[in-house]
């Protein structure tokens, strides 16, 4: 990303009011120090239970990040959403930095070999003994970041292990509903 310019703040004698139209209904995007921040109003999510159609306010930030920035963030953002112990955290980035040297077929790799041997996986020290490595990879498959493909050679699962240049981590927020009362409860029985 070129260089940010400092944002210039409006001066308030000089606006000019919209009684009209609310120009803040449009998606908006502005740059803030190292990213851009983007954000309107979706209106077709549903809800796959009810086929209700809502509203969802958006806001995306975009930042740009350099290889090693981009990785942690990456493994950051992972173990955030799949609540991974830090064994299993520290396992997923080694087994990252492993998935990176794979060579791709077909425009990805489907597949990560993972042998340990010389107290390290793949012959590199990684700081953790085999028994603490094997642990975070089991937590790894109950989750399904990987599958077994033979012995030593694992599947991949492609929205956790790609080549990418650019991830998106999306946390929606949903206001709670009330809980029924059991005056509720019984109306619906009847």
């Amino acid at each position: 990303m070129s260089q940010v310019k400092k944002v210039e703040l409006p001066n308030l004698r000089k606006l000019v009011p919209s009684p009209s139209v609310n120009p803040l209904m449009q998606p908006s995007s502005i740059e803030i120090k190292r990213r851009r921040v983007r954000s309107g109003v979706k209106k077709d999510f549903m809800d796959p239970e009810t086929g209700e159609i809502s509203a969802t306010s958006m806001v995306h930030t975009i930042e740009d990040k350099d290889d090693k920035e981009f990785v942690k963030v990456f493994a950051d953002g992972f173990k955030a959403a799949y609540d991974l112990s830090r064994t299993a955290y520290r396992v997923f980035q080694a087994i990252l930095a492993a998935y990176q040297k794979e060579k791709m077929t077909g425009g990805y790799a489907d597949s990560v070999r993972l042998f340990w041997f010389d107290d390290g996986l793949n012959g590199e020290a990684i700081g953790m003994s085999e028994k603490t490595f094997q642990r975070g990879l089991k937590e790894l498959i109950a989750k399904q970041f990987l599958y077994p493909r033979t012995n030593e050679l694992y599947w991949v699962n492609p929205v956790m292990f790609f080549k990418g240049d650019r991830v998106a981590f999306i946390r929606e927020y949903r206001l709670k509903s009330p809980e029924p009362k059991q005056t509720d409860l019984e109306d619906f029985t009847s």
